[in-house]
Parts: C-alpha cells; sequence; structure tokens
C-alpha cells in the first residue's frame, strides 16, 4: 500500500445514539454521514438526550433502522419496532431541533429497561443542524443526532500505540467511531488534512474530545474503571479543544450519495 494511504478497515453506524454499533460491508454517504447513522434518540420527559454517559446500559441497546421505523432488542428487553410519530422540538447539546417521537408504548418498555423514564425520537431533516463554522470554515456540514460532526474516524495503528502504553487492548466499540482504518502510522490524523476514494473527500476537521463513555465495557453495559482516559491523560491533552483526544472528526466535502465499502482505498495528505 503506497505511503500516503489508508485502508477502511471497518464500516460502523450507530442508528440509535448511544446505542450499539452496526457493522457493515458497505454504507452509503448521506448529508449527515452514513445513511441512518445516528437518525434516534432517547431523550428525557423534557427532551435532552440521554447517552452512555449516565447510562452505561445503553451500550446493549441493538437498533435497525426502516426509513421511518426502528427495531431494537437487548438483554431483557423483548425486541419492538418503533415508528417516528407527532413532531416535537428536543435537545442535544446546546442545539434545539425537531424530531418525531415514537409514542407512548417504546418509551414505557424502553423506559423499564433502563429504569428512566424516557422517550424515543427519530430526527426531522425539516430544520437542519450545522457544526461548528470555527472547525468546519466555509464547509456546511450537516449533522443529525451525532455529537457535532457527519463522520468519526479513528486510526488503528493510533489504537494499537494507545493499547500498547496503558499495557492492554481496547476494543474499538469503545471509541464508537463510523470509519476505522489502517496502513498510516500511529497518530497521523493528526496531521492529515483530507482523505480521498473515488468521488469521496472527506476532510478531517477537529480532534475528537473524549470522556467517559471510553470506560464503558462495551459486553457488559458497565463502567469498568478509568481506562483508557488515565492512559490518554498522559500524552494526548489538547489545549486547542480544552480535552483529552482520540480520533478525529470528519465532514464530507464530496460525494454524498457516493458508497464506502470496506477494503477501499483512502488516499490520504
Amino acid at each position: 500500500m503506497d505511503a500516503h494511504a489508508a485502508r477502511l478497515l471497518r464500516l460502523t453506524r450507530y442508528p440509535l445514539k448511544s446505542g450499539c454499533g452496526e457493522v457493515l460491508g458497505s454504507a452509503r454517504l448521506a448529508d449527515t454521514g452514513l445513511e441512518g447513522d445516528r437518525r434516534w434518540m432517547l431523550v428525557r420527559p423534557d427532551g435532552r438526550f440521554l447517552t452512555q454517559r449516565e447510562h452505561p446500559r445503553l451500550a446493549l441497546l441493538r437498533a435497525w433502522h426502516g426509513d421511518d421505523e426502528l427495531q431494537l432488542e437487548a438483554p431483557g428487553l423483548a425486541p419492538l419496532l418503533a415508528r417516528a410519530g407527532a413532531a416535537r422540538e428536543v435537545q442535544i447539546w446546546k442545539d434545539r431541533v425537531l424530531a418525531r417521537d415514537a409514542g407512548d408504548e417504546p418509551a414505557r418498555l424502553i423506559g423499564a429497561w433502563l429504569g428512566v423514564q424516557c422517550r424515543l425520537v427519530q430526527f426531522d431533516p425539516a430544520r437542519a443542524r450545522y457544526s461548528e463554522p470555527e472547525w468546519t470554515g466555509t464547509l456546511r456540514a450537516e449533522n443529525a443526532f451525532s455529537d457535532g460532526y457527519p463522520l468519526l474516524l479513528v486510526n488503528q495503528a493510533s489504537l494499537d500505540d494507545l493499547g500498547a502504553r496503558a499495557g492492554r487492548a481496547f476494543p474499538v466499540e469503545r471509541f464508537r467511531p463510523n470509519l476505522l482504518v489502517e496502513g498510516l502510522p500511529a497518530w497521523a490524523e493528526d496531521t492529515l488534512q483530507v482523505l480521498e476514494a473515488g468521488a469521496i473527500v472527506l476532510r478531517l476537521v477537529k480532534p475528537c474530545t473524549r470522556c467517559k463513555i471510553t470506560t464503558v465495557d462495551p459486553l457488559t453495559g458497565q463502567f469498568d474503571g478509568d481506562e483508557p482516559l488515565r492512559t490518554l491523560r498522559g500524552f494526548r491533552h489538547d489545549a486547542r479543544v480544552g480535552g483529552l483526544t482520540f480520533g478525529v472528526n470528519v465532514v464530507i466535502e464530496r460525494g454524498q450519495g457516493e458508497w464506502l465499502n470496506v477494503g477501499d482505498t483512502l488516499r490520504a495528505r
């Protein structure tokens, strides 16, 4: 492989924000990232979003999406099918966005399983939500319920180096990327600007700050200590973003409607 190229090792989308990832062989790029990624979310009754930060058990909640439907299952939760319904406003970070509520029955079943009152909602694209222009410049990058950018990329060599420093391997699921690449040196993502594959141009725009979600064991849905944050604290604090970083946020410069496939070569510059 060319020294300035990467190979797409894994593609993952998250139909439900903070839920279990769905590993794919191919994925189509939409305006907001991988098609179907983070189109659904759980919110408190007041509309504020819920994540593994407060409810690590969400890591066990598997989801598959249709156009306006979401199938859910988890240990101790009978499979259920939810459909988007009435419009409402919800909050993710500082953004107030439109969503469609799936109704009382999914809310009751999921709330009983999670142990908290909640509502299941689907993103409504009638009100666009954009990434921070401070990092995207003139590109207007749309998002659904991602934290703030359409795509998240992790470099396998960096993941390996982090594990070597910590004295233990970390499954990539802890970091919840859409794109896992190999073939680049460790931490090359810190300085790369663009990845290209055919008609697709992806721009790397902002280091991804890391929180306690990385300390959730994805197999048990429980916090299991202070790693990898403890190791990251020793060498990955970035004053520009005010936190510990691992991976990089990515926007789609060109290629909406095109397909990414595991095994694709991504030219890096």
